[in-house]
């Protein structure tokens, strides 16, 4: 007897609904959910295989512990005993937690309170500082929040779209199609990217293929032809915005010519797409971490928000400035405050009022005010670190010197699914629970929170992630801090302490519409599919506009490394690979990593597609197969990031953004070197 039942993707930000076919207790199979509103019926290539990495040979089933050179199995209790005893040594300064975007909101709310309770610290940050956390520098200041404004389910009402460095159509195929219905009733679509994805290939009226990181020079051009032609939504900015003369003043001093040497784009491509986006009813902007992942993503991001506002396109279904979230719960771990600054609920941990309320919440005597380090500076300085399902040692810049870092410390403990490359170098190894071997929230791109119910049971003795931290902090002293019986006694915790959940509840996710946009103030609210349609986030309500001058990366080509390398995903892969890659219907599609480098650039090194090459960078070397195709300009190159074997982060360049503490991954200077 098959049993049907429902789950939400364990993939991409989208939220895409299936049910998994359930015989015996094992998922064998998944089917379209026809009525679920993100999905509509459809699956990309990693939903429709969604499961089968559960029951990959190497999941991990029991604790190890480093005994000499070698990981071996032990007891929980044993496991538990060391964790708790290291943990009781360090200081609060010498801690640090990183968690994933994968887990659920419970999951990453126990883990923060843990690390803010426990271990006295606010050093805790997850997975987004390497893909949003320059999103957040740019629209805290400007609009007031650092999320997507608009809902998922109205991508097709825009009459114009700018997605600029986000390759929609691999990367989140459930937008794409809504992207898709807008174009085919004359909606005008704009690609802001240096490569020629399938994105600007299936859909661009214009492709603006900037010179990577020349993305705020090309934006401001935008502003000032709407501004020459008068196209600036004058009631909107005068009415919903503070700072606008002054930027008027900023881009009517650029010399137009020279935006156009700086990025390569032809004047006259700026001035139609600017004024395709002006003249829209309804214009949105998406975007990613081909805008996000720079020493200069904040400014960026500002850019973007600008251009925005000076159009009106906010506040509207489908409009406003907009971040896509690339994990499950990239948005939700965030929500949860797994941030060095952010208690759960966004509030500022240096503010008096935020420790009161949650010192009152919580129960406790003492909790940190002071900002934690993030994720870079905690892999330089923290002594004791507990990582939980965050493969670092794929998907941070430099690994060379971060895997140096890892083997210094004096304890590392790794809570995954697998035993991924950063697990290997743990001093303990917690095995945890995945996806349906558990019931959790999660909050998808569009601040969508859905519920995911346990299908099957986790295997051998494996635990939830929240379960695992709570028996930490009970061997720690802190029973009654974490005397929790379920992941819903946790949700309830969290609707009393984060406003913006307050009437989302359990058996509300359990009924169609099938998920709650938050902010949803209280049970009888039907949440908020689109932000600041009367207001923005900011303590004054108004949108602040921002000067932001064009800087160049912080390493440039030169002639001993001549080439720019940029990094992006592919569809059938998914961040560090430790999912996809073990699902053989993926791994057959592209089993390892590649270099795509122009014809020019490949003829000059004597290189051929199929060439196994060298890709060389001031920090460190990769060997990796060659594909030579005009997909990218001449003097860049392309590699994706999912593969540990060839890893793209051996050569990025871990230099940060400012106050953001973004690394910048799309943009460092290489050689080519043919390999053997």
């Amino acid at each position: 007897m098959i049993e049907y039942a429902p789950a939400i993707c364990p993939y991409c930000a989208c939220g895409c609904g299936m049910y998994l076919l359930v015989k015996d207790g094992k998922i064998v199979g998944v089917e379209p959910w026809k009525d679920h509103p993100v999905s509509e019926g459809k699956l990309c290539p990693k939903g429709r295989n969604a499961y089968k990495y559960l029951y990959s040979e190497d999941r991990l089933k029991k604790p190890l512990i480093r005994k000499g050179d070698k990981l071996v199995e032990t007891s929980w209790d044993e496991a538990l005993s060391r964790v708790a005893e290291e943990f009781k040594k360090v200081s609060p300064e010498d801690f640090g937690a990183l968690s994933s975007g994968k887990i659920t909101n419970e999951e990453a709310y126990i883990l923060q309170k843990f690390v803010r309770v426990v271990m006295k610290t606010n050093n805790v940050d997850y997975c987004a500082r390497f893909c949003h956390s320059t999103t957040v520098g740019g629209l805290l200041p400007t609009v007031g929040s650092g999320v997507m404004e608009a809902s998922v389910l109205d991508y097709d009402k825009p009459d114009c779209f700018i997605i600029a460095g986000v390759n929609v159509q691999e990367n989140f195929p459930a937008i794409a199609r809504r992207i898709w219905r807008a174009k085919q009733r004359g909606a005008t679509v704009i690609v802001i990217d240096p490569r020629k994805t399938l994105t600007a290939k299936l859909y661009a009226d214009y492709h603006l293929q900037l010179r990577p990181g020349t993305d705020v020079a090309l934006v401001n051009a935008m502003m000032r032809v709407i501004i020459d032609e008068g196209l600036e939504n004058k009631e909107f900015i005068e009415s919903r915005t503070t700072g606008y003369e002054e930027l008027r003043k900023y881009l009517l001093s650029l010399d137009l010519s020279e935006v156009e040497r700086i990025t390569g784009v032809p004047l006259s491509e700026i001035r139609e797409a600017a004024i395709a986006y002006a003249k829209a009813d309804i214009g949105t902007i998406l975007y990613d971490e081909g805008i996000t992942q720079f020493t200069t993503g904040v400014d960026k991001v500002s850019a973007l928000a600008d251009l925005a506002m000076l159009t009106g396109h906010v506040g509207k279904p489908g409009s406003g400035v907009n971040p896509m979230r690339g994990m499950i719960n990239g948005e939700g771990t965030g929500d949860m405050g797994c941030l060095n600054v952010f208690y759960p609920g966004f509030r500022r941990v240096d503010q008096e009022e935020t420790i009161k309320f949650f010192k009152e919440a919580w129960g406790v005597d003492e909790l940190p005010s002071k900002p934690g380090k993030t994720t870079m500076d905690m892999i330089e300085t923290c002594k004791v670190l507990y990582i939980v399902g965050f493969n670092i040692m794929v998907s941070a810049p430099d690994l060379n010197n971060v895997r140096k870092r890892l083997e210094e410390k004096d304890f590392l403990v790794v809570q995954d699914i697998f035993l991924t490359e950063t697990a290997e170098l743990a001093d303990v190894v917690l095995p945890a629970a995945a996806w349906v071997e558990k019931t959790g929230v999660y909050a998808w791109t569009d601040r969508r929170v859905q519920l995911v119910k346990k299908v099957v049971d986790p295997p051998g003795e494996a635990k939830p992630d929240w379960m695992i931290i709570k028996e930490i902090a009970s061997r720690m002293g802190y029973g009654d801090e974490f005397n929790y019986s379920s992941s819903k006694d946790i949700f309830e915790e969290i609707r009393s302490v984060v406003p913006q959940y307050r009437g989302i509840t359990y058996e509300r996710l359990e009924k169609p519409p099938w998920g709650i946009q938050w902010p949803c103030p209280s049970e009888d609210h039907p949440g908020t599919p689109t932000m600041f349609v009367q207001k923005f986030g900011t303590p004054d309500g108004l949108g602040h506009f921002r000067v932001v001058e064009y800087k160049p990366p912080a390493e440039l080509p030169d002639d001993e490394y001549p080439l720019i390398l940029t990094t992006g995903r592919v569809i059938f892969h998914y961040h560090t690979g430790t999912m996809t890659r073990r699902t053989d219907r993926l791994h057959a599609e592209v089993s390892t990593g590649f270099v795509v480098v122009h014809p020019e650039d490949a003829e000059k090194a004597g290189v051929k597609s199929g060439d196994f090459v060298y890709l060389i960078s001031r920090r460190g070397r990769v060997r990796v197969k060659a594909m030579v195709s005009d997909d990218v300009a001449k003097g860049l190159v392309f590699m994706p990031f999912h593969f540990s074997e060839c890893a793209a982060n051996y050569l990025t360049n871990p230099a940060l953004a400012p106050g953001a503490k973004m690394p910048e991954f799309k943009f460092c200077a290489v050689r080519i070197e043919r390999g053997d």
